[in-house]
C-alpha cells in the first residue's frame, strides 16, 4: 500500500507496531503474549483485530489477533506491513494428524497445504506455501531447547472447522475424506487455519513468516481408540514464540554489526 495513513481494519498507523509481530488467531490470547514483552501498551481493538506493542530485548514488538482463517489473516499482515512490520510469528493450535502428534505438543510447521481460497489470490497454486527458513529454525530451537516435544513438517490448512471434524454431513464429503486421507498418507503432522495464506502472503510481500502451534488433540488417536487428554494451555506455543523472536531480533543484531 503507498497510503501509510490510518490502516482500515486493524485501525494503526505508521509507529503503533514494532516491525517483529505475533499473530495469535484469538483475540484474547494477545494480552498472554504481551505478558512477555517490556512496557506492553494496548494500542487498540477493532473487529477482531486486538494490538498491543511493547518491547523485546529493547526492539519494539507487537502483537495482533487475526481472527479465523486465512481471509482475515492476510489482512492483519497486509496491513502490519504496510506500517513497518516484516517479521512475523503466527502462535496459534492445531489438532493433531500424524499418529505421534500428542496434546500439549509443540508442532513446527515447515511447509502447509494449500486447501484454502486465500493464497490463489496471491500465487498460483504450484508455488509452494513455505515459511521463512531462518524463522523457522529459530522456533526449532527455541522448542526444543525449552525442552517441549517438537515436531517438524507440512500441517494442512483449510478454510471450514467443520468440513474438517463433520465431513460426512458436507455435498462434498467424498472429496474431504478423500483428501484427509491423502494427508495422513503424505506424513501431514496436524491441521489448521491460517499458516498457507500466511506464507504466501508473506512471500508475496517480501517480509517473513514462520508458525508454531500448541497441539489440542489430535483426532485420529481418539479414532484408534488411544490415550488423548484434550488440552487447551496454549502457554507452551506462546513461550516458544517469545524465545524464538529474541533469537531472531539477537541475529539481526549480529547481521546489522557484521
Amino acid at each position: 500500500m503507498q497510503d501509510i495513513g490510518m490502516q482500515f481494519h486493524i485501525h494503526c498507523v505508521k509507529g503503533d507496531v514494532g516491525r517483529y509481530v505475533f499473530l495469535p488467531g484469538d483475540p484474547g490470547r494477545c494480552a498472554s503474549i504481551a505478558s512477555y514483552f517490556d512496557s506492553p501498551v494496548h494500542v487498540g481493538m477493532n473487529r477482531e483485530y486486538n494490538i498491543y506493542t511493547g518491547t523485546l530485548l529493547g526492539e519494539r514488538v507487537s502483537v495482533c489477533s487475526t481472527g479465523i482463517g486465512g481471509p482475515s489473516a492476510s489482512i492483519a499482515m497486509e496491513e502490519l506491513a504496510a506500517i513497518g512490520a516484516d517479521t512475523f510469528i503466527r502462535v496459534g493450535t492445531c489438532g493433531g494428524i500424524d499418529m505421534d502428534v500428542m496434546p500439549g505438543d509443540v508442532v513446527v510447521a515447515t511447509g502447509a497445504v494449500r486447501f484454502e481460497h486465500t493464497s490463489l489470490e496471491y500465487a498460483p497454486i504450484e508455488f509452494p506455501a513455505v515459511p521463512d527458513f531462518g524463522v523457522t529454525a529459530a522456533l526449532k530451537a527455541a522448542s526444543e531447547e525449552l525442552g517441549y516435544r517438537t515436531h517438524t513438517g507440512v500441517v494442512q490448512c483449510k478454510d471450514s472447522f467443520y468440513g474438517q471434524h463433520s465431513p460426512e454431513k458436507s455435498p462434498v464429503s467424498y472429496e474431504l475424506l478423500q483428501k484427509w486421507e491423502s494427508w495422513k498418507r503424505l506424513g501431514v503432522k496436524a491441521s489448521e487455519m491460517e499458516s498457507a495464506a500466511l506464507f504466501v502472503v508473506a512471500a508475496a510481500l517480501g517480509v517473513r513468516c514462520g508458525s508454531c502451534f500448541h497441539a489440542v488433540w489430535n483426532q485420529e488417536r481418539e479414532k484408534a481408540g488411544l490415550t488423548m487428554p484434550m488440552t487447551e494451555d496454549t502457554s507452551g506455543a506462546i513461550r516458544v514464540g517469545i524465545e524464538a523472536m529474541k533469537r531472531l531480533i539477537a541475529s539481526d543484531r549480529k547481521q546489522v554489526l557484521a
